[in-house]
């Protein structure tokens, strides 16, 4: 059962102290963000402490989790999706997939649908969740978490409807970045989104990674931006540019350059343990990662004004 956390309490942690906190070896970590905001910050952080056992949760594995594997920190990986998000390969899972090299992943594989479905089933602390689109599909057949359940109720046209479920998904923690949160851990997020706070509700624990720390007052100001309350939430990170490659909207691009070389650097093991040594163990934390990369390169990432109309939300008089 999820523990309580103190809604008053300012929950405000380094990335260091987070990990320590709340990723032990063995754990079941969800890190999600879909295309947007990924928490590749905590990715490197995870590898720096040397975690082992995991198994890592993430509807669209991609160069983190690569990362992460390289580094020996995964033992198995549960996704819908895996990919250099259409820039290449990700050459560190497929050895593990395809040739067990340097050794075997365990691959648990759904469909996107179905990890929504098994993040809701988690966050709502139920055995299942029903969903129709495995009707053809292969995955049944391989993956033995996908099981039929004889509805309760008769379909339309009176007949017993065998429906396929998937079960929850509990991460021991789940870690997201976001754009800003209080010191409480009211988090917003705008642009894309994916099932963060599914995945912040079906965890035993929550780190929130974000750009900046803002006063309760900007929060207030804009509720219906808040997708994760600070109920929910165990720690804030403040991370500034801590998705890159990926992108934080109204923040920073997407380094497009770098999911087009990590494919190359990635297919060459040595090449890839030399990248985790120079930009993961050889920077002390990700804001040193970022300096490394220079004003210059994040000026090129720079993004413009594109403000959202204010809205009044009204008062009683």
């Amino acid at each position: 059962m999820r523990r309580t956390v103190d809604r008053t309490a300012g929950k405000v942690m380094s990335m260091r102290e987070a990990v320590a906190a709340f990723v032990h070896d063995g754990d079941t970590v969800s890190l999600e963000g879909f295309t947007h905001l990924i928490p590749t910050a905590a990715g490197h952080e995870i590898i720096r402490q040397g975690r082992r056992d995991l198994t890592v949760v993430r509807m669209t594995a991609d160069i983190v989790v690569d990362q992460m594997l390289a580094a020996g920190c995964v033992a198995r990986l549960v996704s819908s999706f895996v990919g250099n998000s259409s820039a290449g390969s990700l050459g560190e899972l497929r050895r593990r997939v395809e040739r067990a090299d340097p050794e075997p992943l365990v691959f648990e594989e759904y469909s996107h649908y179905g990890m929504v479905c098994r993040y809701l089933a988690g966050a709502q602390r139920l055995p299942f969740y029903p969903l129709r689109s495995y009707a053809g599909s292969d995955l049944p057949a391989v993956n033995p978490g996908i099981r039929k359940v004889t509805s309760p109720y008769p379909a339309a046209d009176g007949s017993t409807e065998q429906i396929y479920v998937v079960p929850p998904v509990q991460p021991d923690v789940t870690i997201i970045h976001a754009q800003r949160a209080d010191h409480r851990g009211n988090t917003q997020i705008w642009g894309l989104t994916g099932v963060q706070a599914e995945a912040v509700y079906a965890a035993e624990k929550a780190v929130v990674v974000v750009e900046e720390l803002v006063a309760d007052a900007v929060i207030r100001a804009d509720p219906n931006r808040t997708l994760v309350p600070a109920h929910a939430v165990d720690a804030v990170v403040v991370c500034p540019r801590g998705a890159h490659p990926s992108f934080a909207q109204g923040y920073y691009d997407r380094d497009n350059a770098f999911y087009r070389a990590w494919s190359a650097i990635s297919k060459d093991p040595e090449r890839l343990r030399g990248w985790l040594e120079e930009w993961v163990y050889g920077t002390v934390d990700h804001a040193e990662y970022a300096a490394k990369l220079g004003e210059e390169f994040w000026a090129g990432l720079a993004v413009g004004e594109a403000l959202s109309e204010p809205v009044n939300y009204g008062r009683r008089l």
